[in-house]
């Protein structure tokens, strides 16, 4: 055979001589043959494609564990887990932007010479169902604070009242000064302390967590699983939040269409929950007529998007949404706890 020096081997594949003493260390790419005197490398010219196929990965910022996964893998199921590396690179890159976004509008606004505020009208319920013999939700609404947990386990209900709880030191009169995403995002590592406590080390038991923050003017978004929020404006209904699940990844994916993944049978397998990874952090700017609404999947698995929309549009005030809505789920079958937070955004004389 003829082999190929590491240096020959560098320059056919893209990759330098100290990536590849790198990748050999990291068992990701061994060496064809190593001389036994003086440890020279050297490489076959069939390990060419493979070498490449990590070039390219690490070109796109994949981290060296996943690549391991995805070169060991056949081609088929490899091209699949790299489309999911990059639609989760996607939704990180939105989650920057947003930033980014409101970074600059907050650098650049102009003092503001309407001579009204902003403030919320809000209502929560939650209800255990027509099936679950109990309630492992928990949904809070104050002047500053929106939040709906949804616990699972058998500590799932100590679970998402611990998680809303660490959570309602926010909601006072006046914020702290700073950047808000960064006091929400401290009040959430409490949260997952909380959480952690209550759940005795063990695995089962969790809970999502779905929260916004008001500031008087945005709405600070933090968001882990499969509990959701969604914005009426204008009479369009906008999902603000997305399904940290099993099936929303395949639908990312494209493997799935929504229409498949609404009967799936592991449409509740979630990805990750507060303890088990990074929620998502966003900001929206809010608008006068606003309607926000929180829910627990108890309602948003039994009653389709129109039909939210259509009840919330309804609905003259937050009390009345929250308690058609949970009605609607209920008479839908209620087969898990379902919980509800509605706001609205309206103006009030300065």
């Amino acid at each position: 055979m003829e082999w190929l020096t590491i240096g020959a081997f560098a320059r056919a594949c893209r990759l330098s001589p100290k990536a590849l003493r790198l990748y050999d260390e990291l068992e990701l790419l061994r060496p064809a043959r190593v001389d036994a005197e003086t440890g020279y490398r050297y490489y076959a010219p069939a390990q060419l494609e493979q070498a490449r196929l990590v070039a390219w990965l690490r070109r796109l910022g994949m981290p060296l564990a996943r690549i391991r996964t995805v070169c060991a893998l056949p081609p088929a199921a490899a091209a699949g887990e790299i489309r999911a590396y990059w639609a989760q690179v996607e939704r990180d890159t939105a989650v920057r932007r947003d930033l980014a976004a409101f970074l600059v509008d907050e650098l650049t606004a102009a003092p503001r010479k309407d001579p009204t505020m902003l403030e919320l009208r809000y209502c929560a319920h939650s209800d255990p169902g027509r099936v679950r013999p109990a309630n492992q939700d928990t949904a809070y609404a104050g002047a500053r604070l929106l939040a709906v947990a949804d616990g699972y386990g058998p500590a799932g209900a100590p679970a998402s009242s611990a998680a809303v709880a660490a959570l309602r030191s926010l909601d006072t009169d006046e914020l702290p000064a700073g950047n808000v995403l960064d006091l929400l995002a401290d009040a959430v590592h409490g949260a997952s302390e909380a959480v952690r406590g209550v759940a005795a080390g063990a695995a089962e038991n969790g809970t999502t967590l779905t929260a916004l923050l008001w500031t008087g003017s945005r709405l600070a978004l933090v968001h882990i699983g499969d509990s959701r929020a969604y914005l009426l404006r204008g009479g369009a209904l906008f999902r603000i939040t997305h399904d940290h699940t099993v099936v929303q990844s395949l639908v990312d994916e494209g493997r799935l269409t929504a229409a498949e993944a609404v009967s799936h049978p592991r449409r509740a397998l979630l990805l990750k929950a507060l303890t088990t990874g990074t929620p998502d952090l966003k900001l929206h700017d809010a608008e006068p007529g606003d309607r926000y609404l929180l829910c627990s999947d108890g309602l948003s698995a039994v009653v389709p998007d129109s039909t939210i929309r259509d009840l919330l549009t309804a609905a003259p005030a937050p009390d009345t949404a929250v308690h058609t809505l949970v009605d609607a789920a209920n008479t839908a079958g209620g087969p898990d706890n379902v919980s509800c937070v509605v706001a609205d955004v309206v103006e009030t004389p300065a």
